[in-house]
């Protein structure tokens, strides 16, 4: 059973920073691109951040120079360091497995993270 499972959320006050993880167990992120989105109240999930299997990596525009993703695949865990945190910022969290090359999520969610930005 693939699971997916965010932590490191927390109230933060504006300009903060702070780190989540993402742990996958059943399935290796080794061959998969990986993404960060997050999901505001009475807002769709969105994408932030995505890191191809090589590395690569890409931003919503909101969140460039901000935010940085990145992979440990021995780990088979997906972070996302969050700098310069702004109250728009706030929202709950989520990492999935990417379809090919793209930034479209498949398989289950996991619980996510809350993050939360106070001005």
């Amino acid at each position: 059973q693939v699971q997916l499972v965010e932590s490191g959320g927390s109230l933060v006050q504006a300009g903060g920073s702070l780190r989540l993880s993402c742990a996958a167990s059943g399935r290796s992120i080794i061959i998969y691109g990986m993404g960060w989105f997050r999901q505001a109240p009475g807002k769709e999930r969105e994408f932030v951040a995505t890191v191809s299997r090589s590395g690569f990596t890409y931003y919503t525009d909101s969140v460039k120079g901000r935010f940085t993703i990145s992979r440990d695949n021995a780990k088979n865990t997906v972070y996302l360091q969050m700098n310069n945190l702004k109250p728009e910022d706030s929202a709950v969290y989520y990492c999935n497995f990417l379809k090919g090359n793209s930034r479209e999520p498949f398989g289950s969610w996991g619980q996510g993270t809350q993050v939360t930005v106070s001005s």
